[in-house]
Parts: structure tokens; sequence; C-alpha cells
């Protein structure tokens, strides 16, 4: 991935040796690459007990963009019991049933773990390095980037492209966007983390899509954000998935420069 730091012009008048500098927004990009980089899932919730070590070793992981691409779904079929996770969505909670369904699991649980669309467990010990090492073996299903610029304003341009390698797989990509947020608080007064101060990663703060390729195997995308995005330690993340089995083709992180 390619990281484009803030831009600036630099005039030099030659009589006078003075050096005003005018900047521009700062602007970053990234682009995928002819490996299938793995997109990682969490299904998460305050409500649960047992989720915050899911969360905590999340957040731990010493991630390489390149290699994995992380996202927390906060879910919200916890929520009835006292506490409402406010990262929580009903739609988050439709996305780990349907992808429990292609993975022929058939129910939903927290805290679960996907892995390119499947249930993935054993996620504490070893397997996940080797689960990564080799989806980078396998050959890229799809083309991805993503930029995003800072606005004079304050305001966020994000451009999103997805392309499919094979002409076969154009029909069934899902193509999504998920804005995620880092450094997330919360101190829980009701429910099973009664007490608790719970700390969270990656949460998904908005999925968009499914978006589909166009029949010249095109899809361009942008999206505003408001000024308030600018304050944020967030990025972007873009995956395509197969509409017919949930596998993952690509997946492509962007953190927002700072």
């Amino acid at each position: 991935m390619k990281l484009i730091k803030p831009l600036a012009y630099i005039l030099i008048p030659a009589a006078l040796f003075i050096i005003p500098v005018t900047l521009i927004a700062a602007e970053c990009s990234a682009k995928s690459g002819t490996q299938t980089t793995p997109l990682l899932e969490l299904y998460t919730s305050e409500g649960c007990s047992s989720c915050p070590p899911a969360d905590k070793w999340l957040s731990n992981l010493k991630l390489d963009v390149n290699k994995i691409v992380p996202l927390a779904f906060h879910v919200d079929y916890w929520d009835y019991i006292g506490w409402k996770d406010r990262f929580s969505k009903a739609e988050y909670s439709d996305r780990q049933r349907k992808n429990a369904a292609f993975g022929g699991v058939g129910f939903v649980y927290t805290p679960q773990f996907t892995f390119n669309g499947k249930d993935f467990k054993g996620w504490d010990g070893s397997r996940l390095n080797q689960s990564v090492e080799s989806s980078l073996k396998q050959a890229a299903k799809a083309n991805l980037t993503l930029q995003a610029a800072k606005q004079a304003n304050g305001e966020i341009l994000l451009k999103a492209t997805a392309q499919a390698v094979k002409v076969s797989d154009i029909k069934n990509a899902d193509i999504f966007i998920a804005l995620y947020e880092n450094k997330q608080v919360s101190q829980v007064n009701a429910g099973e983390n009664n007490g608790r101060e719970l700390k969270h990663d990656y949460v998904v703060r908005d999925l968009l899509g499914a978006y589909q390729l166009s029949n010249k195997n095109e899809f361009s995308k942008d999206i505003t954000l408001p000024v308030e995005w600018k304050t944020r330690n967030a990025g972007a993340v873009i995956f395509v998935q197969d509409s017919r089995n949930g596998e993952i083709l690509q997946s492509l992180q962007l953190p927002f420069c700072g």
C-alpha cells in the first residue's frame, strides 16, 4: 500500500530569498496488490461479557495493512439486556447472519471472528498467521483503490474504485465500503459488563453497499465525509464479496492521513 504524505509548494523569489509555503489539502491513497489481502471481521457487543477479551486481542494485534484488513462489527441483539451498545446496528447483525449461512454454521454468536467470510475459531492462537500466509498465496480476484483528501472546508473526500479480475465474477461481486474508527472508550453502566471500561479499535461506524460493478467491469464512488471526521482516528475499507458463497475476493484498508 502506498501512502502519500501531505504536499506543499515552496516558492523562492531569487532576490529576497523568502520562502512562503502554501499548503494544500492532505491526501493519501492505497491500491490493492496481486495477492488476496484477507478480511478479518469481529462480531462483538458491549453487552456481552465474553466479548472484551476478543476486542482487546484485536486491538493488540500488530497488523500490517498490506497483509490483513480488520473490522469490528457491533451487533444489536445483546442490547435488550439493559445496555445499548452505541456502536451497534441491526444491519451488522444481518451481515453476521448472512455470513453464517454462507459458512454453513447456521447460527451466530459473540464474539465471533470470520476470516474471508468464513467462521474462524482458534483466533487467539497461531492459526491466524497460518491463514494469512495461505491467503497471501492466492491471486487477487479484484483490483481496488482508495483515496482520501481533506478539503479546504474541512470535509474529507473519499474516492473508491473496484474492478473484477475475471469477467465471470462481475455479476456476483458485491462491493462494500466501511468507515471505521479507533481508540473508542465506553464506560458501561448496565448489563453483563456493568462497571467496566471497554476499549475498541477498527469499529465500523458505517457500512455502505452492496454496490455492483457495471457491465463494463467498473465501479467508482465518491463519498463526502463531514468535518468531524477530520479529528477522528479513522479510516476506510473497501472489500468485494462473492454474493453466491460469501468469499472475499479482495480487501483494502486506508487509514486517513493526519
